[in-house]
């Protein structure tokens, strides 16, 4: 056994430390209510609350199911975690007591709580947790690619084995919440059972979740014994929150200085970065095992890339398509201890992006402001989710900065569907936030490549990097496994960074913006990571009392 156990956390840089009845649906607020003001269904001082969700922690499609990505990346509500996260990230235990890890790394021993029920009275107990990862991992909703099989040892103890002796598994073992293998079929989501701090009442689809307070939750009572979640877009939460309608809802950037009686304006630092992935390899009628298209000539080429990266002025960006809701980012991984301050530059400077180009070829020999190479005009086609209102916002202000460089950006929003076709081929303005530095591994290790997802959607291959790569995920020593993350991004002459290789464009990281009750108290709320977590530290919430 490792004493290391726990150097295995500080390898991915965390520290461990110690340890009913429906109601109506309210969420059925017509646009006309809500222009006409109709009576507040909030409470101040009520143990009740009504938040209007949507832009990015909304609706889950396939439910309140752990198992298809309900919980991953926020607070699963109804289900515990083996071990979670607290307010500035460090790693904690939930249902779990201890763990152990082989000397080969490949095989994972976890002791859990011993007085734990579900919501329907039945004991939890470690075939649960084994049921689950192993459900997991023959699923699309969490990549549990490095788990061979978990096996349940006695009620208390869960061995999980793995086919790659990976340090940041336990990051998995944080944001999976645990089901109940009495009680899980296809319709689990419909109706989730769990052990968390709130049971679930009812779902009314597109409209809104209701839960209660769980009187049986072995970890600290919440203040707040009744959650109603509505299914908003963000405009339409924000009249809501004016019209008195809700406590809490999140609104676009753009209504960050408004000011509401009653109300008050919470903007919360993330780590969600939005950037530009370029496909790397050169269009030469290739196509995936599903037909779609590889490669772009454009962004094949490193002077492109490199100029867009050093080129364009991302504070610009900021405070025209945010609001000023944002901070730059250059490596997508800038806030996080395992990313490297070496790999970040200075931006804006448009006469050496444009040295770049000319270098690397690139002329405008007809006059008309777009430049030219070989016959081939420097223009491509930007895709962006057609629903998120930033991104199309980031995506029109980047056109504008590429403007001055020489390039053509054309956008386009797409529906995800659509977007799986053509990102193999076209840039897409992706957003990405993880405190998990694996996904780091997924995104630039050759060998991770899977043409039915988002891994390596670029098909990068830089045999200096993977080496990186595989020593920092396989390392259980915390200064050499974020050494070789930062030395992946660039290591003074290579890397994944704009640095090196400029296999993508990061613009910023956003800001999330809230607007509640005056004296609602959301206590210390946790490192936003992407999906929004706003109730990830929900257990601190209450109302403030004169």
């Amino acid at each position: 056994m490792l004493i290391g156990a726990i150097a295995v956390i500080l390898a991915t840089t965390f520290v461990f430390m110690p340890d009913g009845k429906p109601a109506a649906p309210v969420s059925q607020i017509s646009e006309e209510s809500i222009a006409g003001g109709s009576a507040k269904l909030t409470s101040q001082g009520s143990d009740e609350l009504i938040a209007a969700i949507g832009t990015h922690g909304g609706e889950p499609e396939t439910g309140f199911n752990p198992i298809t990505g309900w919980g991953y990346n926020r607070e699963p509500l109804v289900q515990s975690t083996l071990f979670k996260k607290d307010s500035n990230g460090y790693l904690i235990r939930d249902l779990a007591t201890d763990y152990s890890i082989s000397e080969d790394g490949f095989t994972w021993t976890v002791t859990i709580r011993d007085d734990v029920t579900f919501h329907d009275g039945v004991p939890l107990t470690a075939r649960d947790v084994a049921f689950t990862l192993n459900t997991a991992a023959n699923s699309s909703g969490v990549d549990l690619s490095m788990l061979e099989n978990a096996v349940a040892l006695n009620n208390s103890t869960v061995e999980f084995r793995l086919k790659d002796a990976q340090a940041t598994f336990i990051n998995k073992l944080a944001v999976l919440g645990i089901v109940p293998e009495h009680a899980y079929d296809e319709t689990y989501g419909d109706n989730p059972i769990g052990s968390g701090p709130y049971r679930f009442v009812q779902w009314d689809k597109g409209q809104q979740a209701i839960f209660e307070v769980n009187p049986d939750y072995y970890g600290q009572e919440p203040y707040f014994k009744r959650l109603t979640l509505l299914f908003m877009q963000s405009d339409t939460a924000f009249a809501a929150a004016k019209s008195g309608q809700v406590d809490l809802a999140e609104i676009p950037s753009s209504y960050a200085n408004e000011k509401v009686d009653g109300m008050k304006i919470v903007s919360l630092d993330s780590i969600d970065a939005r950037g530009i992935s370029f496909p790397m390899q050169p269009d030469t009628g290739r196509r995936t095992e599903n037909g779609y298209s590889i490669g772009n000539n454009v962004t094949f080429d490193p002077a492109i890339r490199k100029a867009l990266n050093i080129g364009i002025d991302r504070q610009v960006l900021i405070n025209g398509a945010l609001n000023g809701q944002g901070e730059e980012e250059f490596t997508g991984v800038d806030k996080l201890p395992f990313g490297n301050k070496e790999a970040i530059f200075e931006d804006g400077k448009v006469d050496e992006a444009r040295k770049i180009l000319s270098d690397g070829g690139w002329k405008d020999t007809d006059g008309d402001g777009i430049l030219e190479k070989d016959g081939m005009k420097a223009e491509f086609t930007l895709l962006y989710y057609s629903n998120a209102q930033e991104r199309q916002a980031l995506a029109i202000a980047l056109s504008e900065e590429a403007k001055k460089l020489g390039m053509n950006i054309k956008i386009e929003g797409k529906s995800w569907n659509e977007i799986d076709t053509l990102a193999h081929s076209n840039p897409v303005l992706f957003g990405f936030g993880s405190l998990d530095p694996a996904d780091l591994y997924l995104k630039y290790y050759s060998k991770s490549y899977n043409p039915s997802s988002y891994n390596n959607i670029i098909m990068y291959n830089n045999p200096v990097v993977d080496n990186y790569l595989r020593t920092a995920i396989t390392s259980v020593d915390p200064e050499t496994a974020n050494k070789n993350w930062q030395l992946a991004a660039w290591d003074g002459t290579t890397g994944f960074s704009a640095k090196g290789d400029a296999t993508w464009t990061w613009l910023a990281t956003i800001n999330y913006v809230f607007i509640m009750d005056e004296d609602l108290d959301i206590g210390t709320p946790k490192i936003q990571p992407h999906g929004a977590d706003i109730f990830g530290n929900i257990l601190e919430w209450k109302r403030m009392t004169n």
